[in-house]
């Protein structure tokens, strides 16, 4: 941890809404300072409500606490915490130009002028986005708001950075492209940041951690890595990417040590000689993906096999390809992987 970042403290951070409504089971959690965390989850799993409640938007219920290094933060207002915010929506402000958008939390704090120009253009230049400067917001693309609102949260030198969805809004080429843009804007810059997304590549590519979430619970946490290998149980493994089930008795040669059931993922599955087979899997569907073949395979169990290929030729609904599985691609649900 760098000396000059903030790390964030939750305890017991639970949340229950006005009419009942329990959006998030007490969560403790603690991010080291200038690291970037991740939360991963479908749809009203409580991310953006934990994200909110460190924003300090939302108070979190009775006996729960946010700290910001060994200050507790909890009874403090937003505009106190010294956050910076991306929101989906972007949140800016149409009347203005790119660069009074990006003064805005400048001036708010009294900055002088010719400081606040200062760091206008410091911000203008680090994203790329000069020539701008004097169009107003209804001027921009989708990637150039996605830019200012950055710059804007940046601008402020904020102790904690918060984003929301910030990419969802955006087409699939440009949000890989600015995913880029912001892993590498994040790392030199250090900012303790906490990034909230729906989107499984997303929070592989930018997180340092990631905390999976699931009904308002934390369901596992841990790095890219071992979140994808080392999942704790079915949702994880499920929700991350695509896990094959087959029955254990249904595979050639397969070492004792394995269970009744074996997982695998599809880029685990290799197409070999059938002597060297686990099985042999029928094709039921094929996929030219131009970099890879995706094949959906029936492999005699309840489910459809997904293997990824890099074979070059083509392949044939109803054609047998014999599949062995790499014996370091077998997985297991490892219940004290990611602990906290």
């Amino acid at each position: 941890m760098n000396s000059n970042t903030t790390s964030i403290t939750l305890s017991s951070c639970a949340k229950t809404f006005n009419d009942g409504t329990r959006a998030l089971d007490p969560v403790n959690l603690k991010v080291e300072g200038g690291e970037t965390l991740v939360l991963l989850g479908p749809s009203g799993c409580g991310k953006t409500t934990l994200l909110r409640i460190i924003a300090g938007l939302e108070m979190p219920d009775f006996g729960g606490r946010v700290k910001f290094n060994d200050e507790d933060v909890t009874e403090s207002l937003v505009e106190n915490r010294n956050v910076g915010m991306v929101f989906q929506s972007y949140a800016l402000f149409p009347n203005m130009t790119v660069a009074k958008n990006i003064a805005y939390g400048l001036r708010v704090r009294k900055m002088a002028a010719a400081d606040v120009n200062a760091r206008v253009n410091e911000m203008l230049d680090m994203m790329h986005i000069s020539e701008l400067r004097n169009r107003r917001i209804d001027q921009l693309s989708g990637g150039q708001c996605q830019r200012v609102a950055l710059a804007r949260a940046i601008a402020v030198r904020p102790r904690v950075l918060l984003l929301d969805e910030p990419l969802t809004a955006l087409d699939a080429l440009l949000r890989d492209r600015l995913r880029v843009e912001i892993d590498t804007l994040l790392r030199s810059l250090a900012i303790t940041s906490i990034y909230v997304t729906h989107d499984q590549s997303e929070a592989m590519a930018l997180g340092d951690r990631i905390v999976v979430m699931s009904k308002g619970r934390i369901a596992q946490i841990g790095t890219p890595r071992d979140i994808y290998h080392r999942p704790t149980n079915e949702f994880v493994a499920d929700f991350i990417g695509t896990v094959n089930r087959l029955p254990a008795n249904l595979l050639a040669g397969l070492p004792k040590e394995h269970g009744a059931e074996v997982l695998f993922r599809p880029e685990d599955a290799e197409i070999v000689g059938v002597e060297d087979a686990h099985f042999v899997g029928r094709v039921n569907s094929s996929f030219f993906l131009g970099d890879r073949t995706r094949l959906i395979l029936d492999g005699g169990g309840e489910t459809p096999i997904v293997i990824e290929s890099t074979l070059r030729e083509s392949v044939e609904v109803g054609e047998e390809i014999p599949i062995r599985i790499r014996s370091d691609g077998f997985m297991s649900l490892d219940a004290g992987a990611g602990k906290s």
